[in-house]
């Protein structure tokens, strides 16, 4: 574990200074804050990581679909972005769409896990019908897309990624991102229009 790791947790204690709003919050950093992190300076890491905290656990949160699942996650998303900031390519407005990318691979290996998907199933209540639990028929539909159909759809519209950053995040272009968002917003039309007729 790096020597940043212990300090980057989600806090709900306050909000960002820059009063919420991620990209800016991210863009006005210095370029020499994010040397100062790849030379080794955990505070200057923690400082550029920290208005991504929120967007990344509510990525995981959807993903998994699991709080406490969700909280490893980024954790163990942010000590590998620690790990890996040398990596990074680009200025620092390239570093949300890498950490979320980051996170969304650690979402897809504790789905991969074996123990995941037995706990899971373990879980699924014996009555799950269209009023179970208090959840709504969008946030049931989006949970019954498959992970990597529920990912563009995230990103896009629940985390208002930009096109680019969107595209970023996925490993893909512009236009193939477009065209999963697309495909994935398709399917959740027509699973929502199925429940609405039954």
């Amino acid at each position: 574990m790096g020597p940043g790791a212990a300090r980057v947790q989600r806090t709900e204690v306050l909000p960002h200074p820059i009063g919420g709003n991620m990209s800016t919050a991210v863009m006005t950093q210095p370029p020499t804050l994010l040397r100062s992190a790849a030379q080794g300076d955990s505070d200057s890491f923690a400082t550029l990581l920290e208005p991504l905290l929120d967007p990344a656990f509510r990525l995981a949160a959807v993903m998994l679909a699991d709080r406490g699942a969700a909280e490893d996650a980024v954790q163990e998303a942010s000590i590998k972005a620690w790990r890996k900031l040398r990596q990074l390519r680009g200025e620092v407005g390239s570093l949300r769409p890498w950490f979320l990318s980051i996170v969304a691979n650690e979402c897809r290996m504790t789905r991969r896990r074996r123990w995941w998907s037995v706990l899971k199933l373990a879980e699924v209540p014996a009555e799950a019908g269209p009023g179970a639990g208090g959840v709504s028929d969008l946030q049931r539909a989006v949970l019954a897309l498959s992970p990597a159909d529920r990912l563009p759809l995230v990103l896009h519209f629940y985390l208002d990624l930009p096109l680019e950053e969107t595209a970023r995040a996925l490993n893909v272009s512009p236009a193939a991102a477009r065209s999963r968002i697309y495909r994935a917003a398709k399917k959740l039309r027509a699973d929502l229009t199925v429940e609405e007729v039954s």
